[in-house]
């Protein structure tokens, strides 16, 4: 009885996810952990959809000490997988799938897709100093020691020097892959 009722749950929803099956096709969890997904995301967001706004809010409870809103946007951006500008369950259970159990090659497309803000697929120093100043901003200042100012910019040109494996400014999937897998 309880399988057939969290079907129903999730059938009900205002804005329905997919199927119950199509979801443990694409997903590496079981369907008790859908199902428990999936009460803890009704739990905080009860329309079912959770709009950026929402996301920021969520997120920046587990950075009290910093500033967790930039960096809150670029997650939103890469679990909002369709782009219509609210993530649902199904994109936030296709999303964690990959991150908790996905293949390396899984993950590292979800990073890459992280880093290409533009999502014209390849990463520019412009980019990845706005991630980096976000995750910076999000740590805050409490990280001992403090960060110098420069540490972004010192950071991104150590990741170039590493992975622009062709110096042209850029760094593409292909480059990217190689150089993580390496």
């Amino acid at each position: 009885a309880d399988s057939g009722d969290a079907e129903l749950e999730l059938s009900v929803v205002r804005h329905q996810p997919e199927e119950l099956e199509e979801l443990l096709a694409r997903t590496k969890f079981s369907k008790k952990e859908l199902q428990s997904l999936y009460r803890g995301f009704k739990n905080e967001c009860p329309s079912g959809l959770v709009d950026e706004e929402t996301f920021k809010l969520i997120y920046s409870q587990f950075f009290p000490q910093g500033d967790a809103t930039a960096y809150a946007h670029f997650l939103f951006d890469a679990f909002d997988a369709d782009g219509n500008g609210a993530i649902c369950f199904q994109d936030f259970a296709v999303g964690l799938s990959v991150l908790l159990r996905g293949t390396v090659q899984q993950k590292l497309t979800w990073a890459f897709n992280l880093y290409d803000v533009n999502k014209d697929g390849c990463i520019t120093k412009e980019e990845m100093l706005e991630i980096v100043r976000s995750i910076y901003d999000m740590l805050g200042r409490s990280t001992s020691p403090p960060p110098r100012d420069s540490a972004p910019s010192e950071h991104v040109e150590i990741f170039f020097q590493k992975m622009d494996r062709n110096g042209d400014g850029v760094v593409t999937f292909e480059e990217f892959l190689e150089t993580c897998q390496q």
